[in-house]
């Protein structure tokens, strides 16, 4: 009888060892590094007028992994996270309000945190209909979205990613400004898109 569970077990356990090299085969791991020049740009506007209002030249060398197997959605890993202070909204007024909205002083960084990707990017031909799911953490509010990417390739192992998205500033719990006894109302939806360089590890 000792024998025989022994022997089951036994055959358990390979069947798992097995199982578990054949996922492994099926499976990978995608890195890509962030590179410098990249960049967030809101557009918004007000009852009088647009604006616009940039973030430029975020460098710093954080990198993003994408675990893929054909069977699941793809799950990636890694963060970016920019400084409130660093937006100009070619306006010191307007600048300093945007600023103030986001509360810089208590929050000072909005953080991209990358959830998954709907599919890898061909990078020889364009990609204009991949998604992915983010947390964006801004004001000390988290909000997961789904984002709209494009990719443009510059070698095969370096390119831009762009992802566009619209948000209100009620998504984060915040009031949009408003100036001269509220007679300059600034409106609620911000259009977002943020351009990362990467690297392929």
């Amino acid at each position: 009888m000792r024998v025989k569970v022994l022997t089951i077990l036994s055959i358990l356990c390979w069947q798992l060892l097995w199982q578990h090299a054949f996922t492994q085969q099926k499976t990978g791991i995608t890195k890509w590094v962030v590179r410098g020049g990249g960049s967030l740009k809101v557009d918004g506007s007000t009852n009088i007028n647009k604006f616009t209002c940039r973030i430029m030249n975020y460098n710093t060398p954080d990198t993003l992994s994408i675990v893929h197997n054909k069977d699941i959605s793809l799950l990636m890993g890694g963060k970016i996270g920019l400084d409130i202070a660093a937006f100009n909204c070619g306006n010191p007024i307007m600048t300093s309000d945007l600023r103030k909205t986001l509360k810089h002083k208590e929050f000072p960084k909005l953080i991209i945190n990358f959830i998954s990707l709907s599919k890898l990017p061909d990078l020889t031909k364009p990609n204009l209909d991949i998604t992915g799911l983010v947390d964006i953490e801004l004001a000390g509010v988290k909000k997961r979205i789904l984002v709209n990417y494009s990719f443009t390739a510059f070698t095969k192992d370096n390119f831009r990613l762009t992802g566009k998205k619209d948000v209100n500033f009620s998504d984060f719990n915040l009031v949009p400004p408003r100036k001269l006894g509220g007679m300059i109302k600034t409106n609620e939806r911000l259009d977002v898109e943020f351009e990362l360089t990467l690297d392929t590890l």
